[in-house]
């Protein structure tokens, strides 16, 4: 019953065609109709052709199928050709599966989107590039971190850091490398990780990179919070005790020395005595307050964020520090790019950063005969607010770079070397950063970013 169609079809084809044979048969041997047996002639050969694509249709239908699956051609469909039902269920049958393979490269698609989507909101900065050096993919982060729009040749590297492209070159497979790289305004202490693979038939290999500048930074201001913790507790815990009897002594031994002054019996040794036990007092009492100081550092209230103008806060920064500028001959001068410009965060708190570091460029100009303090906040290459604070005083040599935020050193006589800390650990409250950049004997200039 399938077939009844093509069948009937072909029965009566060849019928035809072998009745047209018969009678071309019968006018050859007549001789008589040469016109009419010519035309009998190709009439047959027509038949016989057109029985021959009518057959072959089937063929060609399997043929444009298999093509279009060998093509990813899934627009292809094939309608009824009234041949029957098992010819328009093989039909149907080929539209089905076309439309399984146009979800399944739909689906592909999708979940290729959304890799790509993944991929390129990851913070973790990632670059896949095959043997001869071109780049298959780059993310967001990767551009961010190296600062570029495109990359088409791991070579093109080189212009954003040599380190950071012979990194690149010479790190094996399945190993870390720590490299530190220093921007505009910023420096980047990267993370750098390689894996191989093997797709289509040629070697990938992928590089992650992730900036831990800010993990680092805030392990190490924990680190000296707790130790910071722990020693003040404990000198507290010691001098404590020793400041309060040095001076319930000290009071003691001065009732005696008057009431002996009065018996004419005053002693050279209880002055001494009570000089010592002044002297320990004294001492105690500063110890006191050095260890409070410190302690400042784990105490730092929790910013109150909102947004403000940083033009304002500059501006009012400045006319607070008027005397002292005035008074050390420092001239201060504040930029701010766009004008409107407003951060998110506690104004108080930034404030005091500020203070502290315009405070620390006095002391620094104090050798300089025209001195000056420059301001400047600005939206960097990486889309993050930048006030930046320079002076034009000696600077300050590379080896010093590395430890002024540590707690307690200090280069200048007098110093506690708890504001730079402070300074830190207030823009790690903010999720921000502070860093140095110091050209000897040039400028020295401060970074805050947020």
């Amino acid at each position: 019953m399938g077939f009844k169609h093509f069948r009937i079809n072909c029965t009566l084809r060849i019928l035809s065609i072998g009745a047209l044979i018969y009678i071309f048969s019968y006018l050859a041997i007549l001789n008589s109709y040469p016109a009419v047996t010519i035309v009998t002639g190709l009439l047959i050969l027509y038949l016989i052709y057109a029985l021959i694509h009518y057959v072959e249709q089937t063929n060609r239908d399997l043929i444009r199928f298999l093509e279009a699956v060998k093509y990813a051609d899934f627009s292809q469909s094939f309608s009824p050709a009234r041949q029957g039902f098992s010819f328009d269920r093989l039909r149907s049958e080929f539209n089905t599966i076309l439309e399984k393979f146009r979800i399944a490269r739909a689906e592909k698609e999708q979940h290729f989107r959304y890799l790509q989507t993944v991929v390129q909101h990851i913070g973790t900065g990632l670059i896949v590039f095959c043997e001869n050096g071109n780049v298959d993919l780059i993310n967001t982060a990767a551009k961010r971190i190296l600062q570029i729009n495109t990359l088409k040749h791991m070579n093109d590297i080189s212009h954003v850091s040599p380190a950071l492209a012979t990194a690149f070159a010479n790190i094996q497979p399945s190993h870390k490398q720590l490299l530190q790289i220093n921007d505009i305004d910023e420096r980047l202490q990267l993370a750098i990780y390689a894996t191989e693979f093997r797709i289509r038939g040629e070697n990938f290999r992928l590089i992650s990179i992730q900036n831990i500048q800010s993990e680092l930074e805030e392990k190490e201001m924990e680190s000296w919070q707790n130790l910071i913790r722990v020693l003040t507790h404990e000198i507290m815990n010691s001098i404590t005790p020793i400041a309060s009897l040095a001076s319930t002594a000290n009071d003691i031994l001065k009732t005696t020395i008057s009431s002996a002054a009065t018996a004419k019996n005053r002693s050279t040794n209880y002055r001494d005595i009570c000089d010592a036990l002044e002297t320990i007092k004294s001492r105690s009492d500063g110890l006191l307050h050095f260890v409070q100081a410190y302690r400042n550092l784990s105490r730092i209230p929790e910013p109150v964020f909102q947004n403000f103008m940083v033009s304002e806060m500059l501006i009012r920064t400045g006319q607070l520090l008027g005397r002292q500028l005035k008074e050390a001959g420092v001239k201060l001068k504040i930029e701010v790019i766009p004008q409107n410009m407003q951060i998110w965060a506690d104004p108080e708190l930034i404030e005091q950063v500020i203070i502290n570091l315009i405070m620390n460029a006095i002391h620094a100009l104090e050798p300089v005969e025209h001195g000056q303090i420059t301001i400047k906040s600005y939206i960097n290459n990486r889309s993050r607010a930048v006030i930046m604070v320079t002076d034009n005083g000696p600077g300050i040599i590379e080896e010093v770079q590395e430890k002024i935020f540590i707690p307690f050193f200090t280069t200048r006589q007098g110093g506690s070397g708890i504001g730079l800390s402070l300074s830190r650990q207030i823009m790690r409250l903010h999720r921000g950063s502070i860093s140095v950049r110091s050209l000897p004997d040039k400028k020295t200039a401060f970074s805050l970013r947020f």
